[in-house]
């Protein structure tokens, strides 16, 4: 054969090759099963080299989430250093690689994106073969990466332009967290973001993955209310049993002597199996770890997910040892913002540091003898709280006796102010058959402030607007004017109440055992009153500026709080009216009649005044 014929063969079977693998389906892979065929972790990883699902077999089902046709959202629960953010480079990898459309990854921040956009991204990009023939490096920019199959995004949370912009399949939220929530003019940019994959819907593939902050904060939420709650279980290498890891079975040395350094008393650390009592090393978890599975802790609803939570600690890391953990948690323990750093990015749990803390079950103990509706028989004065929604009023009636000693005697929702009218009028008994009335309800003017004032000034011999105080007073309340000019009601008395410290009051009282002093509700109280009375707790939040500063929040965003307001309302009331000298009320009728009584020492100065 001449060497033109030759020629001509090879590059007939190059071009037969070329068209064979033109027209070749694209193998069907899952997310895990591409990074470990072509990631490839560069010099910026502890472990360089190619990418190994057994090194952290629990991101295996996390990637493999975004297969599955029926789950379209993914929240990443995670202590810090676990792999959320390579499992979103996978991810992103399979993405160009295997399912190209528009996509997005949101950071906290436009200096972050960058960032990773130029140390973890195009490294990453560069080194997988399978996605490098598509990266168009020279014409992508350092927020605009360009591929022949698509386009990725990268944004900064804080532009709510920019993530509005664009219409994208896939949307990602690295460390979200860290994002700022949401404005007075915009939506959180959650929400603003996840608007930019209307077009794509059902379609549409969602993942975010962060360490919590607070549970009102995005990620507890998010995960804790997905349709599917995961968490990972591994088996027992002594019984078998399945269990989750978790801080309180490791065990180490009380040192009660103080005679052990903290790095000494971790040493002494060793888990111990909920299941069966016995020791699991440190050279026991690599392999319970590849045999472990995720499970469903929580489950809504009947059908498939389309939204899934997953939840894992740092103790589920292969590369830290029980000791690492234990003597962290030593050298946290006793400054608060270092606990909470170990509780969010150790533990992967939600820092609560409460200094007043109420609970559901609390309110249901505080229950009295007496049924709604019924009086005290102890009871001086009864106050009332109104907050006003835009279709309902929530009200809520106190009793109130001597040192503050309170009860609910009735609560409820209704549709108009005629009806308040008509409740806060009526006659209510005591256990011993006297009749008496509110004798002062506060009524939320925040949200309908014309109608309030209107009722109010019909209604003026029992009824006062009031208004929740913007910064800390220095007094409970105090008495202001309403300043609208054009309003009937301008120059009426307006009452600002400032909700933390009555809010503390409630807290405390409520934790007192029934009796005096305390602050207690009807026998037969419903559990959504008690829900919402106790829908906020004492947090300390952290501010732009760097300052902590304790503050009551809601224990869960969207948590409704309306019979809160109610009573802090109507303990407001309560003061205005002279609450705190009940008791004082008999001591000073018996000090009126007491009789003079003579004393030899009262003659004897009479009787030598001038002895001074």
């Amino acid at each position: 054969m001449s060497q033109r014929s030759r020629s001509r063969e090879k590059t007939k079977n190059l071009f037969i090759r070329i068209i064979k693998s033109a027209l070749r389906p694209p193998e069907n892979l899952t997310v895990s099963q591409w990074a470990e065929r072509f990631r490839v972790l560069d010099g910026s990883s502890n472990l360089k080299g190619k990418w190994s699902n057994d090194i952290t077999p629990y991101l295996k089902e996390i990637m493999d989430a975004l297969n599955e046709p029926n789950i379209q959202k993914i929240f990443f629960c995670k202590a810090s250093q676990i792999g959320g953010t390579e499992a979103l480079i996978n991810m992103l990898c399979y993405i160009i690689s295997q399912s190209p459309a528009p996509a997005m990854i949101v950071y906290p921040n436009d200096d972050l994106a960058k960032d990773v956009s130029n140390d973890k991204l195009k490294p990453a990009f560069r080194i997988a073969e399978d996605v490098k023939v598509l990266f168009q490096e020279n014409s992508s920019k350092e927020l605009r990466l360009k591929f022949k199959t698509m386009v990725l995004y990268l944004r900064g949370a804080g532009s709510p332009s920019k993530l509005a912009s664009k219409e994208i399949k896939y949307l990602f939220f690295d460390e979200i967290d860290k994002m700022e929530g949401a404005s007075k003019k915009e939506a959180s940019p959650y929400n603003l973001a996840l608007e930019r994959t209307k077009t794509y819907k059902p379609q549409e593939k969602v993942y975010a993955c962060s360490t919590p902050t607070l549970k009102t904060n995005y990620i507890w939420n998010l995960h804790d209310s997905a349709d599917e709650v995961r968490h990972y279980f591994v088996k027992c290498p002594h019984c078998g049993g399945w269990i989750e890891f978790i801080f309180k079975q490791i065990i180490f040395d009380k040192d009660k002597e103080h005679v052990m350094s903290n790095y000494e008393r971790a040493q002494t650390a060793i888990y111990v199996c909920q299941e069966c009592g016995c020791e699991i090393s440190d050279a026991d978890k690599p392999r319970m770890l590849r045999e472990g599975k995720w499970k469903a802790v929580k489950k809504r609803g009947i059908g498939q997910p389309k939204s899934v939570g997953f939840w894992i600690s740092s103790l589920y890391s292969v590369f830290l040892k029980w000791a690492d953990i234990v003597e962290e948690f030593l050298n946290s323990k006793d400054d608060p913002e270092q606990l909470q750093n170990f509780t969010n990015s150790w533990l992967a749990e939600p820092w609560e540091d409460t200094k007043l803390k109420t609970s559901e079950d609390l309110v249901m103990e505080r229950q009295t003898e007496l049924p709604e509706f019924i009086v005290p028989d102890w009871a001086k004065l009864i106050t009332a709280g109104v907050d006003v929604q835009e279709t309902s009023l929530y009200y809520s009636i106190r009793a109130f006796g001597d040192y503050t000693t309170s009860q609910n005697i009735a609560h409820g929702q209704v549709l108009s102010f005629a009806d308040i009218e008509q409740i806060m009028n009526s006659e209510f008994q005591t256990e011993d058959g006297r009749n008496m009335l509110v004798n002062l309800t506060l009524i939320d003017s925040g949200y309908q402030p014309d109608a309030t004032y209107d009722f109010c000034i019909d209604n003026s011999e029992w009824a006062m607007p009031c208004k929740g105080a913007s910064n800390p007073m220095a007094d409970r309340y105090r008495i202001s004017k309403v300043d609208k000019q054009d309003s009937k009601a301008y120059g009426m008395q307006l009452v600002l109440v400032d909700g933390e410290q009555f809010k503390d009051s409630i807290a405390s009282r409520m934790k007192r055992e029934n009796g005096i002093g305390s602050w207690m509700v009807y026998k037969g109280c419903d559990e959504e009153y008690a829900k919402q009375v106790t829908a906020e707790h004492k947090v300390y939040v952290k501010y732009k500026n760097g300052n902590r500063k304790l503050k009551w929040v809601l224990k869960h965003s969207h948590a409704a709080n309306h019979y809160l307001d109610c009573e802090v309302y109507a303990m407001a009331a309560a003061e205005m009216i002279g609450v705190r000298s009940l008791h004082l009320q008999g001591k000073v009728e018996d000090e009126e009649k007491k009789p003079e009584q003579y004393t030899p020492e009262e003659n004897w100065i009479g009787q030598n005044e001038s002895w001074l």
